[in-house]
């Protein structure tokens, strides 16, 4: 099955932007998927997202998706996984390698890896996607 990625319209991301991920929801959230609690740190995202102006919006919805996407997963329900990463991934493409404090360069090409397994029915890869926080951000 080959694989589309349709692009968004882009935002002007800009380099520099800091989400604060050592405190409050962020932080929570990324412990929770650290954990493999995926319902629980979209519900943390989500808090924040709610307040966020674009860019910073549509990129906490992607990382959003993504979550969403791996509860799926843990659920059983491949397709609606895949569907979710392609969609995160598609939010991500016109980020820099690094937005918000995140490596988004590395998590977009595990989540493409991901996409890629879950449509080929291939084995999925051996851990979910790592969200890397900048030193000095975590």
């Amino acid at each position: 099955m080959m694989t589309l990625f349709v692009r968004l319209p882009a935002f002007a991301y800009a380099e520099g932007v800091k989400l604060d991920w050592k405190s409050g929801a962020l932080a929570e959230g990324l412990g929770c998927y650290r954990r493999a609690e995926f319902f629980e740190a979209h519900e943390h995202w989500e808090l924040v997202w709610l307040e966020l102006e674009e860019p910073e919006k549509s990129f906490l919805q992607a990382m959003i998706q993504t979550t969403a996407a791996f509860h799926h997963f843990q659920a059983g329900n491949y397709a609606g996984a895949a569907s979710l990463l392609r969609r995160a991934a598609r939010r991500m493409e016109d980020c820099p390698a690094e937005f918000g404090g995140v490596d988004v360069g590395a998590l977009r090409e595990e989540i493409r890896a991901w996409v890629a397994a879950l449509e080929s029915e291939s084995a999925a890869p051996a851990r979910t996607p790592e969200i890397g926080i900048r030193q000095g951000e975590r």
